[in-house]
């Protein structure tokens, strides 16, 4: 079973386009840019992200998605407090940002 870390934003409305795209960017990016602190090797599995297409009108004005998957809920622990490279992107993104929801799973179990 892996751990699924899936956030939803709203962006602000004074936030332009180039700098959403480049926050979105900068997201993606960290597939490759957060290193596991013991093993020395990018440690996030698989991160997938998008714009809301939804026809079912009930996204409560969420318009981002971003779906990041891990070996373990430590390793999404260290991700979530203490990984420098995502912790740089927290910083980056939070002017940008008017609302942000996250839901957190293991894979399967309910």
């Amino acid at each position: 079973m892996t751990q699924v870390h899936t956030v939803l934003f709203t962006f602000k409305s004074s936030a332009s386009d180039d700098q959403v795209k480049d926050a979105c960017k900068q997201f993606i990016a960290l597939k490759d840019k957060c290193i596991h602190p013991t093993s020395q090797a990018p440690y996030i599995l698989s991160l997938k992200a998008g714009r809301d297409n939804s026809e079912e009108d009930c996204q409560e004005g969420l318009t981002h998605a971003f779906v990041v998957e891990f070996a373990s809920a430590e390793d999404r622990d260290y991700y979530t407090h203490k990984d420098p490279a995502h912790q740089d992107l927290i910083r980056a993104m939070d002017p940008l940002i008017e609302r942000a929801v996250a839901v957190d799973f293991l894979d399967g179990v309910f």
